[in-house]
């Protein structure tokens, strides 16, 4: 056998990364926000917020969540008073991602928490947490990689990648995401 059939073979040999009722109750999660909440006009916050703590997430008051949101697995998300995840937001959130106070995560933006192992030939599920401090920005069509922090006050710029930790109260740009000027801290 050559060596494509037998690492085809040996990766047909590795099991899934999640349980069986790991996966039926993320389809029974998609139906429900389809059924639920997808369709449901955008003042309708508090509506979508109960429903995401029904299954687990943890929302703070006056958290935004708008209906076209896609979120992967509830109970690994946590999003402070609030903040704001914005239309057709992903969170591919096999790992945790949180969210802190007064976060605005903007349109069409992604948040992916896990990665693959490169150097195993099997490529298993590595979970990498995500986590947005206080008063962070997450711009429009942005991408924050498996294991960043976002520190309080940081902006990533939109059509941004952040594949490393962003330092607080900093503006960064671009792929990769580079620091462009300092912002000003709120004064309390």
């Amino acid at each position: 056998m050559d060596d494509a059939g037998e690492r085809l073979r040996a990766t047909s040999r590795h099991g899934p990364s999640f349980s069986l009722g790991n996966k039926v109750a993320r389809v029974a999660w998609g139906l429900s926000w389809l059924l639920l909440a997808r369709w449901t006009p955008p003042p309708l916050h508090r509506w979508r917020r109960w429903l995401l703590r029904a299954w687990g997430a943890e929302i703070g008051a006056r958290a935004r969540v708008y209906a076209s949101v896609r979120i992967w697995h509830p109970a690994n998300l946590s999003v402070g008073a609030g903040s704001i995840l914005g239309p057709r937001v992903r969170c591919y959130n096999q790992g945790r991602i949180r969210i802190g106070a007064s976060v605005v995560v903007s349109q069409d933006a992604s948040l992916c928490a896990s990665t693959h192992d490169m150097a195993d030939p099997l490529f298993p599920l590595l979970l990498r947490p995500i986590a947005i401090e206080d008063h962070a920005w997450v711009a429009a069509e942005a991408f924050v990689g498996p294991g960043v922090r976002i520190g309080t006050g940081a902006v990533l710029g939109a059509r941004g990648v952040a594949m490393r930790d962003l330092a607080a109260w900093t503006v960064y740009s671009g792929n990769p995401a580079r620091p462009l000027k300092q912002r000003s801290q709120l004064s309390e």
